[in-house]
C-alpha cells in the first residue's frame, strides 16, 4: 500500500480511515513517514494492522518509534530521496536504478536493524546492496516499490481521474499513485472533464483509478508564526545556551552567498537566514517539494498545506515552485543545489557524518539528510562542539554513518574547520576561546 503525505500534510486521511474499518491485517506501508500516534498511518499502528513500514522518518509518532524498538513492527528505514525514486522508478516501468545516497553506510552495507526480537537483539536485517564506480563516483543499486493499491490526497479531480494538488500537499502523492497497480485518490472536490485546463492538470488520470470526494479533517503539526511586528534577530547574550547557538548560527550565516539556491537543515541551520550579510538573497529549498520558502505566516494565516520539511507552517516569496517529492529530490540529487548545512550528533576528521540515530535508544530516522550530504554540493555541518561533555568531533563516528567523507567544513561555537584530504584545518577561533580550549 503506497500512502502519500509529508507529515501531516496532504494524506489521504478518509481512506486510510477506510481501511481501519474494514479491518485489513498484515499491511506493507509505504509512505515517507506514518503520520501521528491518532492521524493518519498512526491509526493503523494503533490498530496493529501494519505488519511493515518502508519509509524515511519516524519523527514524533511515539507508538510508530515503541512497536519498531519493541520488535513488534518490521520499519524498512529508506532514505527519503531514495523512497521517492523507487516510488517515480516503478511508476515508469524501471525496475532498478544506481544513487549515490548511503554509500558507505548501513543502506549499502546492510545490516540495519529491519525487526527486534523484543529482548534488545535483531531478528531481522538489511541485505547489502550492489555498488558501482561510475565515472570516478561511488553509487548504490536500489529497486523500485510498486504497491497493489495507493491512497492518495489531492484538492481537485475531473471525472477522468485528472489530479490537482495544493502547494505542498502535491509532495509523495503523485509518485505514490504511480506506482500503484490501482490508485485511489481521496479529494476535496471533482468537476467535471474539462473543467481543469490541460497544463493545470498536476497528475494525469491515466494514474488514477477511482475518486472518493471526502472533507476530513486537515491537521497541523507545528503551526510556527511570526509577529506582526517586524523584530531583529535575537542577540540576547544573557542566556548562555541561546549565546551558543547564535554563535553557531551567525557564523553560518556567513556562508550564504548573493543567489544562492540552498537546503537548511531543521534546527539551528534554519535560524541563519535571520544573519543574512546586506544585500543578500537566497532561494531556500526545502525537501518536501517546496523552492523558494517565505517566512512563517502572521497569526491566522497558516494553512496545512503550506509547510517546510520540519512540518513547520510557511509561506512562499516571489519566485516560489512546488513539484512533487521525486523532482525536489532530483535537484538535491542532481547538483543543483549550491549548498546544505545541517545539523550532527558527530563528525569525523575524513569527513564523515553521523545524525540520524542512536541505535537501540533514539529512532528519528534519515529523512532527507543522506540525500543532501552525498549529492556532490557544498555541505556545511553546524553544531555544538560538545555533548554532556563528550567531543562531537572524532576520528572515527561511532555511531552509523549518513554520509562517508561528505562535509566540507564544520562549524561549532568554538571553531571552524575545513576537512581536506590531510584530515581538519583548524579555520577560525571565536573571541574568547583558545586553541587549548578547542582541543
Amino acid at each position: 500500500m503506497t500512502v502519500g503525505g509529508f507529515g501531516l500534510c496532504g494524506i489521504p486521511q478518509a481512506l486510510i480511515e477506510g481501511v481501519r474499518d474494514a479491518g485489513f491485517k498484515n499491511l506493507t506501508a509505504v509512505s515517507n513517514n506514518a503520520g501521528v500516534d491518532d492521524y493518519g498511518l498512526g491509526i493503523l499502528l494503533q490498530t496493529r494492522q501494519i505488519k511493515r513500514m518502508i519509509s524515511s522518518y519516524v519523527g514524533e509518532n511515539a507508538e510508530f518509534e515503541r512497536q519498531y524498538l519493541g520488535g513488534e513492527l518490521e520499519v524498512e528505514l529508506t532514505p527519503q530521496g531514495t523512497l521517492a525514486e523507487r516510488l517515480r522508478a516503478a511508476g515508469a516501468g524501471v525496475p532498478v536504478f544506481f544513487t549515490p545516497t548511503g554509500y558507505g553506510t548501513v543502506i549499502q552495507e546492510g545490516g540495519a536493524p529491519i525487526k527486534f526480537d523484543g529482548n534488545g537483539g535483531v531478528e531481522i536485517e538489511s541485505a547489502a546492496k550492489e555498488s558501482r564506480e561510475i565515472d570516478g563516483r561511488n553509487y548504490v543499486g536500489e529497486t523500485a516499490i510498486w504497491g497493489d493499491v495507493g491512497l492518495v490526497k489531492a484538492a481537485k479531480a475531473d471525472t477522468f481521474g485528472n489530479l490537482k494538488f495544493h502547494a505542498t500537499a502535491r509532495n509523495f502523492n503523485p509518485d505514490c499513485a504511480k506506482a500503484a497497480r490501482y490508485a485511489i485518490a481521496e479529494v476535496e472536490e471533482i468537476v467535471p472533464a474539462g473543467h481543469l485546463a490541460p497544463e493545470d492538470i498536476d497528475l494525469p488520470g491515466i494514474y488514477v483509478h477511482a475518486v472518493v470526494k471526502a472533507n476530513a479533517e486537515k491537521r497541523i503539526e507545528k503551526v510556527t508564526t511570526r509577529p506582526r511586528q517586524a523584530q531583529t534577530a535575537a542577540d540576547d547574550d544573557s542566556n548562555p545556551r541561546l549565546a551558543m547557538r547564535n554563535r553557531i548560527v551567525k557564523r553560518a550565516a556567513l556562508e550564504l552567498k548573493d543567489g544562492m539556491c540552498v537546503n537548511l537543515g531543521i534546527g539551528i541551520p534554519t535560524l541563519a537566514p535571520n544573519w543574512l550579510p546586506d544585500g543578500v538573497t537566497i532561494m531556500m529549498q526545502s525537501e518536501n517539494g517546496l523552492l523558494g520558502m517565505g517566512p512563517y505566516p502572521y497569526p491566522g494565516e497558516e494553512h496545512p498545506d503550506l509547510i517546510n520539511a520540519g512540518k513547520e507552517t510557511v509561506t512562499y516569496i516571489p519566485g516560489s515552485s512546488i513539484v512533487s517529492s521525486a523532482d525536489s529530490f532530483a535537484m538535491i540529487r542532481g547538483g543543483h543545489i549550491d549548498l546544505t548545512i545541517l545539523g550532527s550528533m558527530q563528525v569525523s576528521r575524513t569527513g564523515d557524518i553521523a545524525n540520524w540515530i542512536i541505535p537501540g535508544k533514539m529512532v528519528k530516522g534519515m529523512g532527507g539528510a543522506m540525500d543532501l550530504v552525498s549529492c556532490g554540493s557544498r555541505v556545511v555541518v553546524t553544531m555544538e562542539h560538545t555533548a554532556k561533555g563528550k567531543h562531537k568531533i572524532l576520528d572515527i563516528c561511532t555511531l552509523p554513518l549518513t554520509g562517508k567523507g561528505v562535509v566540507d567544513r564544520i562549524i561549532t561555537e568554538m571553531a571552524v574547520f575545513d576537512v581536506t584530504d590531510n584530515g581538519l584545518v583548524l579555520l577560525e577561533v571565536a573571541d574568547g576561546v583558545t586553541v587549548d580550549d578547542v582541543k
